[in-house]
């Protein structure tokens, strides 16, 4: 299986950017692993947030594959521990799924279309973060579920 995250734009703090720079190298040894980067949207000082939505929604939608399980880091959806996130991830590389998609959308979150599309949410807090930031929380957190199934000594309970 592989594993995308995709984003919108490219993640510009650079103490963010170090940190998720560590995790994917830290990630690849458990997994095939990527972050697929989907352009900013041009012209959004004259965009209505549900316009620049749809747009970064478009622009989202064009990346993915009928195949791909997509699964949106929403505030919406559904909360787990790392343990459980660790079993969820163990049950979707065992079900058969070539590409697991996680989604990070814009600052306004996603179009009615990516809702749509998704098979999945998940929101990693009932707080709301900075969406450069959530690329860094998840990506710690998908190491943490790797070594969580290795029995490796990363995580404490």
């Amino acid at each position: 299986m592989k594993i995308t995250l995709a984003v919108i734009g490219k993640t510009e703090v650079g103490f963010v950017r170090q940190g998720i720079e560590e995790y994917v190298k830290r990630l690849q040894h458990y997994v095939t692993f990527n972050i697929q980067y989907v352009g900013d949207v041009k012209g959004t000082r004259n965009m209505s947030e549900a316009q620049q939505k749809a747009a970064e929604g478009r622009a989202l939608l064009a990346t993915l594959e009928a195949s791909d399980h997509v699964v949106l880091l929403d505030e919406h959806g559904s909360e787990r521990t790392s343990m459980d996130f660790s079993q969820w991830l163990q049950r979707r590389m065992a079900s058969g799924v070539k590409r697991l998609v996680f989604v990070v959308g814009g600052p306004y979150g996603f179009s009615p279309e990516v809702y749509d599309r998704a098979n999945e949410k998940i929101s990693l807090s009932k707080m709301t973060f900075p969406h450069e930031l959530v690329r860094l929380v998840f990506v710690e957190q998908l190491y943490r579920g790797f070594t969580i199934l290795r029995h490796e000594p990363y995580h404490h309970e």
